[in-house]
């Protein structure tokens, strides 16, 4: 039994999965409600018009996400991370230049599939083949890029449009994302563990590490049978229709009674308070303990942020702070804790004979 001669990749893995994580989120989750207000601001498109085109994006997105591991399976994870990070880069571009609805509606498609290359779902396969005991607090870490992402972007792209348009912004920080996420998709997060004679968690080779690395998972049809994981599904995808139906349109609803400049200060610290909660839940959170249990304590601190901004009016700084941090806290939890359930809960139900 020995270990491997490299220092142990998992952590630089980590690492690169949070700068991909800041700009995937930056551009793609906490972009589109700055975009939705720019363009309602510039153009003069109704509200309803902008939303309808910022659910298309979400939507493409959420549909790119069930064929995610069969792209990965034929191209690998780095190609599909380049491809992924162009086609927003792409996308954003469209969104500020766009000049009829309908180019608007195209752009979507490219922000929407682009972005959820650099998502949840994606930071988790980058994560995930490297960490197998201390998976809650890899991911917990590699997940905080999302929030910082939220507290650097959503003040960023206020002052960039401001002081020199829509276009210009996008173009800087989509040739950014460009250069700094495709280096590291090449040098860092599309390296197996297997390449470099490794195992999870940095342990020695031995059955248990060995056993660990060739995880198999559940066909699509098993899964869903089964009433465990449609639960999870269920809540998971409820809360983050409700969670995204909020922060899509959080910036527009507190522009008006806070200024634009202090809006954004705003909504970023919601994506602290995010950091928050994830990181007291993935360091926190007991090995035998129940996740769902902590996924419900999360979401009822949520719901009574959104209980303090109905109560507050939208009127008065401080109940609105107040409710955007409560309501903050669990946007992280929301996409961190569903695959740290499903790793404690559909190991163990695996039928006798399936390979873990």
């Amino acid at each position: 039994m020995h270990t491997s001669p490299r220092p142990f990749h998992g952590w630089r893995v980590v690492a690169g999965a949070f700068v991909i994580a800041v700009f995937g989120w930056g551009l793609g989750f906490y972009g589109p409600p700055i975009y939705l207000h720019a363009l309602t601001d510039q153009r003069g498109w109704s509200v309803g018009l902008v939303s309808g085109a910022t659910t298309l994006h979400y939507l493409s997105g959420a549909a790119l996400i069930a064929v995610l591991p069969r792209l990965y399976a034929r191209f690998g994870l780095g190609r599909v991370t380049r491809l992924g990070t162009l086609a927003l880069a792409l996308g954003l571009v469209g969104w500020a230049a766009a000049q009829a609805p309908w180019q608007l509606f195209v752009a979507t498609l490219f922000t929407g599939c682009g972005w959820v290359t650099l998502g949840a779902a994606a930071i988790n396969a980058m994560v995930a083949p490297w960490f197998a005991r201390l998976r809650p607090r890899a991911l917990s870490m590699a997940y905080n890029g999302a929030s910082v992402g939220g507290i650097v972007f959503a003040p960023l792209w206020v002052f960039l449009i401001e002081r020199f348009g829509f276009l210009a912004a996008a173009v800087v920080l989509g040739v950014a994302a460009l250069v700094v996420v495709g280096g590291i998709a090449t040098r860092i997060v599309a390296v197996k563990p297997s390449e470099l004679g490794q195992f999870p968690d940095g342990e020695a080779a031995g059955p248990a590490a060995a056993a660990a690395s060739q995880g198999a998972a559940l066909p699509a049809g098993a899964l869903w049978r089964d009433r465990g994981f449609r639960t999870l599904a269920a809540a998971m995808a409820l809360g983050l229709f409700a969670q995204i139906g909020l922060v899509a349109h959080l910036y527009s609803l507190i522009a008006s009674p806070l200024g634009t400049g202090l809006a954004g200060v705003v909504a970023g610290l919601a994506t602290a308070s995010a950091i928050v909660g994830r990181t007291m839940f993935g360091w926190m959170m007991p090995a035998g303990a129940d996740r769902r249990v902590w996924a419900s304590a999360s979401y009822a601190v949520q719901a009574a942020g959104v209980v303090a901004l109905m109560a507050s009016g939208l009127e008065g700084p401080s109940a609105i702070l107040a409710g955007v941090l409560l309501f903050g806290f669990g946007i992280g939890n929301a996409t961190s804790l569903p695959p740290l359930i499903a790793q404690a809960e559909f190991v163990r139900r695996m039928p006798h004979g399936w390979c873990r």
